[in-house]
């Protein structure tokens, strides 16, 4: 008896050790799943395009810029392990950067879901399992359900096992239709971000999801309306409506959120596009072969559709837009927005703050007034260029150009985010379209110049008449004004560190040598200087 008590000893130890292992692997095994409330506050802060220049507008179709998301959510911890499901995140979440608050026994792991719900996942977290198959009665019209096992994954044919035996879904050209009993575990219709936590005790809790996400951008845009005669004044104002121009890409909206914009230019080192690995909702791939061979192949594809109708004729749809522009700045005008959004400052960046919660819808772009003047001081001129040792004598159209200052004497004192202005001046048909020049970002303080394109009525000509090196090139320019008004005009005559002027009296001016001259209406006015080189 002594011996088989002996005997038996090492068992009992080997299965003391194998309980008391379970015991230790079974939290980190069977965590409970638990979901956290829908958001109860949201707030969004987008940054646009790092990388964009001034020159270019977002895309409407592939934004590069990006946002972060904080979401304020409710949840309740059994005691012990548990995994926490947020359920409704930003596909173009960038999993890593995620960071949560709130929870009393910090983060274990964090994971984000590859697999949206679809009909490719539903077929794949079914297979080897019954679903319900209903068909139409060839003969009697009349639906006929029954049980089938599916027997092959979603990415070839799906074939289905019933009594009949094996056969292909949707390869006999009847109405078919598969009902599941459950949706498997782990898919959801929305992106799902879940994260592994610990609670001894257990209770509800309040906490902070926040993370950058992907597929975001904003542009700002300006509607720039000259006053009645300011066409003529060298001295002029203008109204100044400034939209903020917001795009959201993925397939979430953010109900009455805090949106914030933060401008300036930021350094990005990270990838966010491959970082964010948005979730595929995988489509059911169907292979048949109806012609009674797999080497006959499936039928011929359909003929291609019919053509569009032909568009509006290029005149045409000028004119449209036109007219269009000239009738709908007034009412933009007057319209004016009871929320603008609130400049602030972070550090070198500037932050605009919507005061009211906003929905940012999904797949869509929202406009968000943040800049309102009803008077902005500045000055209407001209520019020409006339360098020594041009060659050419062609008579050229000035640029006309509009000059303030971005402070608050001039009725700005802002900071101006870089986006398209569109420019509207009066007339006796109303207010007309005039051009739409780009405008780069302007700080509080700094000279605010905008190109309105070629003159109509004020031409240049600029020319070198002596090429002596003894005395320097001289170099003339000739400008007409065939205006009513008398008109400035600021001459551009090349760079100080290549050229010394004499007969103008230049100063300098981002980085340049200029002279601004006034032409009186209907009359010309010659200026003649010499330029000898700058030796280095």
């Amino acid at each position: 008896m002594r011996r088989g008590a002996g005997s038996l000893a090492p068992c009992r130890r080997a299965v003391a050790l194998a309980l008391g292992c379970a015991v230790l692997w079974a939290p980190a095994s069977a965590r409970e799943a638990v979901e956290a409330s829908a958001p109860q506050h949201l707030a969004v802060t987008i940054y646009r395009d790092p990388d964009r220049s001034e020159d270019e507008t977002l895309d409407r179709y592939n934004p590069l810029g990006f946002a972060v998301i904080t979401e304020t959510r409710t949840v309740t911890l059994p005691p012990g392990e548990s995994t926490i499901r947020f359920t409704g995140v930003a596909e173009g979440m960038v999993a890593v950067s995620a960071i949560v608050t709130g929870l009393p026994g910090g983060t274990i792991e964090k994971n984000r879901n590859a697999d949206l719900l679809s009909p490719a996942a539903l077929v794949d977290g079914t297979l080897g399992n019954r679903v319900t198959i209903t068909r139409t009665n060839p003969a009697t019209g009349g639906q006929e359900s029954e049980q089938a096992v599916v027997r092959t994954r979603a990415d070839g044919g799906l074939v289905l096992e019933t009594e009949a035996g094996f056969e292909a879904v949707r390869c006999a050209g009847l109405p078919e239709t598969l009902s599941f009993a459950h949706v498997p575990p782990g898919l959801s219709a929305q992106p799902v971000f879940t994260l592994d936590t610990r609670d001894p005790t257990g209770g509800t809790y309040t906490v902070q999801l926040s993370y950058i996400a992907w597929g975001f951008d904003w542009q700002a845009h300006y509607v720039a309306t000259l006053e009645e005669g300011g066409r003529r004044k060298a001295d002029t104002r203008l109204r100044l409506l400034s939209w903020l121009t917001l795009l959201n890409d993925n397939g979430q909206s953010f109900p009455d959120a805090e949106l914030l914009v933060v401008a300036g230019r930021l350094n990005v080192e990270s990838d966010f596009a491959s970082l964010a690995e948005p979730p595929q909702a995988r489509p059911l791939s169907l292979t048949c072969y109806p012609l009674g061979s797999t080497s006959a192949g499936s039928m011929p594809p359909p003929p291609p559709p019919a053509p569009p109708p032909p568009g509006i004729a290029p005149m045409a749809m000028d004119a449209a837009i036109v007219v269009t522009g000239a009738r709908i700045a007034p009412k933009v005008m007057q319209s004016a927005a009871g929320m603008v959004a609130r400049e602030e400052d972070v550090g070198d960046l500037k932050l605009y703050r919507v005061p009211e919660p906003v929905t940012v819808s999904a797949k869509s772009l929202k406009q968000v007034a943040f800049l309102q003047r009803e008077e902005v001081r500045g000055r209407m001129l001209y520019t020409a260029r006339c360098e020594p040792g041009t060659l050419e004598d062609a008579v050229q159209p000035a640029t006309r150009l509009f000059a303030t200052v971005n402070d608050k004497r001039h009725g700005l004192g802002v900071a101006l985010p870089m986006g398209g202005i569109s420019f509207f001046e009066p007339s006796d048909s109303g207010e007309q379209f005039v051009g739409e020049p780009r405008l780069r970002d302007h700080a509080s303080g700094q000279d605010v110049e905008v190109e309105l394109g070629p003159a109509s009525s004020v031409f240049t000509q600029c020319r070198t008449t002596d090429t002596s090196p003894a005395d320097g090139l001289a170099t003339q320019i000739t400008i007409g004004n065939a205006g009513r008004s008398p008109v400035t005009v600021r001459l551009t005559a090349g760079s100080p560190r290549e050229w010394k002027l004499e007969g103008l009296k230049v100063s300098v001016k981002d980085g340049e040598l200029v002279q601004e001259v006034t032409v009186p209406a209907g009359s010309r006015r010659t200026l003649r200087w010499s330029a000898m080189p700058v030796r280095p």
